[in-house]
């Protein structure tokens, strides 16, 4: 198969490599079991959108967002699934209607089976040329909906997600927070007295899907794009969520979301950013987070080569900028959690691995 463009090589190196994963056994979901208790999550490299692949042990998959239309996002999003050994998609949950997130779901669901869809209703941003897109993109999104038998649930705030060997809490949706703290939270934020406010965007960033994921004692923050100002009802004056082993950094890295009292709040000690090479990763969220009390390492999918852009030491970065002689390799960054809330990061573009003891 001729593929003339630059992800190719990546994809390719992908595939190769999933059939390591074909030859691992098979679960009665379907999937292939991990025969170690582990929790692998998969950062997908969909080039300053999100995707976000979770495989519990026994196999139970569930995938967060897909990326962007095309095909090139849906592509790299299977290959990391057969990598995986995933073989079908329990659960598909979508933050929010943006095309960076949900633009690539019709393909990636031609290519893969999904049993579930979760979102967080109805689409309400229509105006503009980013409202006439998310329109376009929702409209596919129910057009799948509809012409699949998959189930599909609707999630507010304090809702449980029905996945097995996880537990996943829903912490905003649909413009809402939870109205109370979680166990790990109910302390004063001493950080919201200087942290600034800023006003809400209206978009359905606005909207997204928030979640806690629990395994075993490792706590992961996916906030999908929720913005600064409605972020602070999680934060302000008390913080609802308490502290997190591993904060999927909001919005990309870009500066409107991660207020200082949201992040000095849940004080991540590994934090992951969904950046691509012109998207994200704004200076100042670097800093904000870089300062947070129990950090260890910031990773990122891509360099930011944005002007201005700070970025990491090369070794916690999984796609370099590319080149002619070296194109862009569509590297991913997978996770692998354990219950006693150890972790381990590795690099997908050079294999190595980073151990987080447990705390």
């Amino acid at each position: 198969m001729r593929m003339g463009n630059r992800w190719s090589v990546g994809l390719a190196i992908l595939l190769a490599m999933s059939a390591v994963a074909g030859a691992q056994g098979r679960s009665s979901a379907g999937n292939a079991s991990s025969g170690k208790g582990d929790l692998q999550v998969y950062f997908v490299d969909v080039e300053g959108g999100q995707s976000t692949l979770f495989v519990m042990p026994s196999g139970e998959s569930l995938l967060v967002d897909t990326g962007n239309p095309g095909g090139r996002d849906a592509a790299r999003i299977v290959a990391v699934c057969k990598l995986a050994g995933v073989t079908r998609i329990d659960t598909l949950l979508v933050t929010h209607y943006h095309t960076d997130h949900v633009g690539g779901l019709p393909e990636v669901a031609k290519m893969i089976p999904v049993g579930r869809f979760i979102d967080h209703g109805v689409n309400r941003q229509t105006e503009g040329a980013e409202g006439n897109a998310t329109v376009a993109v929702y409209d596919a999104y129910q057009k799948v909906l509809a012409d699949t038998h998959a189930e599909h649930l609707t999630v507010k705030p304090g809702d449980v997600l029905p996945v097995k060997g996880m537990h996943v809490e829903v912490v905003s949706a649909d413009g809402e927070v939870i109205a109370k703290p979680l166990a790990a939270g109910g302390e004063q934020n001493p950080a919201c007295a200087s942290s600034p406010e800023k006003e809400a965007e209206n978009s359905e960033n606005d909207r997204s899907i928030g979640m806690v994921l629990t395994f075993g004692k490792l706590r992961i923050l996916d906030m999908g794009d929720l913005t600064w100002a409605k972020e602070r009802g999680l934060m302000c004056p008390v913080d609802k969520l308490g502290k997190v082993d591993v904060y999927v950094v909001s919005h990309h890295g870009l500066d409107r979301s991660g207020s200082p009292a949201f992040v000095d709040a849940i004080a991540p000690r590994v934090a992951i950013e969904d950046n691509g090479p012109h998207k994200g990763g704004a200076p100042s969220t670097y800093e904000t987070i870089e300062g947070t009390s129990r950090l260890k390492d910031i990773w990122q999918l891509h360099t930011a080569e944005v002007p201005g852009a700070k970025n990491v030491a090369e070794s916690r970065i999984a796609n370099l900028p590319a080149t002619p002689a070296s194109p862009d390799a569509a590297n991913y960054i997978k996770l692998t959690g354990r219950a006693d809330g150890s972790f381990s990061v590795t690099n997908g573009r050079t294999g190595a691995t980073v151990d987080y003891p447990a705390k």
